[in-house]
Parts: structure tokens; sequence; C-alpha cells
């Protein structure tokens, strides 16, 4: 009943019959995932939606979903929207959201292929020069402020400087260039900051220049 609540509000406030990717913004991991999957593909029945996916829902929840979906011939989740970054958060941003950090995780994504919508694609500008250690944003601190953090951003700035970008590029391009389908979302604040993403899609990252990125081990790539 909520979801179909949810549907039609969006339906009329979008002015359209159909939505072409519905996705749960979060999940409710005590309701079985046939319940949720027979309901949305009511609703895809019905025309009001053409896929549906899951944001910030487990790699485990998914899998039981379609799996599901796989045994009574119905549609299955068609993306999933988690947060994936180069910075790895120390927390969830807000309650409930999931992460890609885990490496099974990121093994899961590979062998399913399943697209990713990946939100906070760039760490909230993490990788901009405006965040210094001196950065007395509450949430940027407790999110992002590690070791590890510092540590990659500074990777990306060495790797940026050789490729002529900025490291908040080579940083989306580390969302962008994943061995499975992905979308970064980002949300710019004016034209500029637009354009300077855009630039992420003239950058190219191997598996070995993302590991490098991620641990540091071997030497900066040459490019």
């Amino acid at each position: 009943e909520a979801i179909e609540a949810d549907l039609l509000q969006s339906l009329d406030r979008l002015q359209v019959d159909t939505i072409d990717i519905y996705m749960l913004h979060r999940d409710d991991p005590s309701v079985p995932v046939d319940v949720i999957v027979e309901c949305l593909n009511e609703q895809k029945r019905l025309g009001r939606i053409r896929v549906f996916g899951g944001s910030n829902w487990t790699t485990a929840r998914l899998q039981a979903a379609n799996e599901y979906a796989r045994r009574r011939n119905l549609a299955g989740f068609a993306a999933s929207s988690p947060n994936l970054s180069l910075a790895v958060p120390n927390e969830p941003r807000w309650p409930g959201c999931v992460a890609i950090v885990e490496p099974s995780d990121f093994a899961w994504y590979e062998e399913h292929q399943l697209p990713v919508f990946a939100w906070s694609a760039q760490a909230s500008g993490f990788f901009t020069k405006r965040v210094t250690p001196q950065c007395d944003d509450e949430m940027m601190v407790r999110v992002y402020f590690s070791d590890l953090n510092w540590q990659r951003k500074h990777r990306a700035g060495l790797l940026a400087q050789q490729m002529g970008v900025s490291a908040n590029d080579v940083a989306l391009a580390y969302v962008l260039n994943q061995p499975f389908p992905t979308f970064a979302l980002v949300g710019p604040a004016n034209p500029e900051e637009l354009a300077s993403s855009a630039q992420a899609f003239q950058v190219s990252l191997t598996p070995q220049v993302r590991r490098w990125l991620e641990t540091g081990e071997g030497s900066i790539p040459a490019h």
C-alpha cells in the first residue's frame, strides 16, 4: 500500500503515466523480498513503471530478490543505487545507507553486472582543494576524514597532475571505470562545477591504476 501510494503521488507530481526507472529509496530488511518483488511487478504490469531498482540495498538482499524473481518468472531489480566513491565512508552518511566498500561487494557487482547509480560519487567534494585537514564541516569530518582517505586523495592528486586534470576528476573517473556498469550521481552547485565533472569522461583508468589509487601498491602509473 505504501509503495503504491508513493508511486501514484510521484506520477501525479511528474505529470507522466509511466516512470522509466523506479528506485526504492531504502530497504526494509524485515519485509520478505517476495512481497516487494510481487508488489513492484504488479505496478509494472499496470504500466506505471518500466523497470525498478533499489537504493541502499545490500548485495545479499538484491540477490535474494532477483533469485525469487527468476523462480517466479518475474522482473527482478534492474539497477542498484548504493554509495560508491574513491573515498571510503567511516560510517553511513545517513542511517540505513549502504556503500560498496568490501571486496566481496565489488566482486558481486562484477559477477552480476547489475548497473550501479552511485550516489555521492565525488564524496561531497572531498577530493577538491576546498577540503583540507582544517575543514570543520561536521559531516565531512565524520564520514570521510581518515588516514586511508587522505592517502587516496594524495594519490589522486599525483595522478591528476600527470594527466592534466583535477584530483576530483580522477576520483569521479574511479567510479566510472569499474568493471560493471556505473552511472555517477553528482550534485553540482553551478554550471562551472558541472563542466568540471564532465572532464572525468576523458580519464581512463585500468584495473592496475584503480588498485594503485586504492592501496598505493607499486609506483605511480605512467601516462
